[in-house]
């Protein structure tokens, strides 16, 4: 914890694990694109924080190495500005589709996630309204 109250930290129970309700997530989710990325989301009945998972297709990368580069710098960068979804009252499945085909910086993939969070963060918003 901080001096903000803040967390930064990326506990097991909120990554999104289940067959289930990944499967949920992107059958009936909604979405939206913002480069290098798809976000897709899915209001969650019986949670009492965000679930997240991360998403880099094997088709794009076939080296399992830049894979896993790619998802550990999307959980740092979630893991760092997750605090930008602090202010809803109900909680979300939340997905993360990396789709460019070469693999971006930390600070550019920081930079587009801190804008869909916003996005994000406004769009549940007007929604609770």
């Amino acid at each position: 914890m901080t001096s903000e109250g803040l967390s930064y930290t990326f506990p097991k129970a909120e990554r999104l694990s289940g067959k289930r309700e990944i499967e949920e997530l992107f059958k009936r989710g909604s979405s939206f694109y913002l480069h290098p990325f798809i976000f897709r989301f899915l209001k969650s009945e019986n949670e009492v924080h965000h679930k997240v998972i991360f998403s880099v297709p094997k088709k794009k990368f076939k080296r399992a190495v830049d894979r896993n580069l790619l998802k550990r710098r999307l959980r740092e960068s979630y893991r760092l500005n997750k605090h930008l979804l602090h202010n809803s009252q109900h909680f979300y499945y939340l997905g993360f589709v990396y789709i460019e085909k070469e693999i971006v910086p930390f600070s550019e993939i920081e930079s587009k996630l801190v804008k869909t969070l916003i996005r994000f963060a406004k769009q549940i918003a007007d929604n609770e309204d």
